[in-house]
């Protein structure tokens, strides 16, 4: 443990485990992306999500959580939101139709280890709003990503996704209520990674932190709402949300992005920042 709050810092078996749980999210997403199509139904994405599981020998990090923090535990290994849903939809009896925006988060457990990803996408053509929406929010995440650095803060990461979204001409709204967190041993720990933050704030990035950080955009108002089923978080005025999601560690060596199925060697690149994945 880190002198830090309590923060958990992984060793680099650990981190190897993490790896690992990441690659399962990252089969999980491409495998539910390829089987959404107009007349699929939510629950049927959730089944694909399950499968990946059980094929892989993992567990879930979202089945069945809550429970024992007063809420009714989460009846699906995966998130799936659609269009106004923001996070945590619970798949069911929904219809999917060509347009509609698709947001799906999830988690996978690999020798009692977690990672955590989410990813926005379409079924069939989105409109250009609607793309616009989850390429702004995309960009946010990559920019978080960027400002983690050993010595840094957790308030640079928030930081550079609030000024990526603030960007642009449009006004996105920035979800303040719910955040990005630490991960590890168990799916959300310390700290609190928000998408609005200070430079120089917050718990410093040392090796063997886990951060989950995962921008939630909309193209509306950012004031929230819960459904009735006490999970379904919703735009309070309709508008449409996006929501992007890694779990990342730093090394001496640079970046590496747990749930990125080239460990983030590409987004490195891209980012201009250093790639810094573990020896096998």
């Amino acid at each position: 443990m880190s002198p830090q709050r309590g923060i958990e810092l992984k060793t680099e078996g650990q981190l190897r485990l993490m790896r690992r749980a990441g690659l399962v999210v990252a089969r999980a997403h491409d495998e539910v992306r390829r089987a959404a199509r107009p007349g699929v139904t939510t629950a049927d994405l959730d089944a694909v999500a399950r499968e990946v599981l059980a094929s892989a020998g993992a567990a879930s990090s979202f089945l069945h959580y809550g429970a024992g923090f007063g809420l009714p535990p989460y009846p699906a290994v995966a998130c799936i939101s659609v269009n106004n849903e923001i996070v945590h939809g619970i798949p069911g009896g929904r219809v999917l139709a060509e347009g509609d925006l698709v947001s799906m988060d999830f988690g996978a457990i690999v020798g009692g280890w977690h990672g955590d990803a989410a990813i926005t996408f379409g079924v069939g053509e989105l409109s250009p709003e609607r793309q616009a929406l989850s390429d702004v929010t995309l960009e946010s995440l990559l920019a978080g990503i960027a400002a983690a650095r050993l010595g840094g803060r957790v308030g640079d990461v928030s930081l550079a996704i609030e000024r990526s979204i603030r960007s642009h001409a449009h006004p996105y709204g920035i979800v303040a209520e719910y955040t990005g967190h630490g991960i590890g041993s168990a799916m959300h720990q310390e700290p609190d990674v928000p998408n609005l933050g200070r430079r120089g704030r917050g718990p410093k990035i040392v090796p063997g932190l886990c951060l989950a950080i995962e921008p939630m955009v909309t193209v509306g108002s950012a004031e929230t709402a819960v459904l009735d089923d006490e999970w379904t978080v919703v735009t309070r005025d309709g508008s449409d949300a996006a929501h992007w999601e890694h779990t990342i560690t730093v090394t001496r060596g640079g970046v590496w992005v747990l749930t990125a199925p080239d460990g983030g060697e590409e987004l490195c690149a891209r980012l201009g920042v250093r790639f810094g994945p573990l020896a096998d």
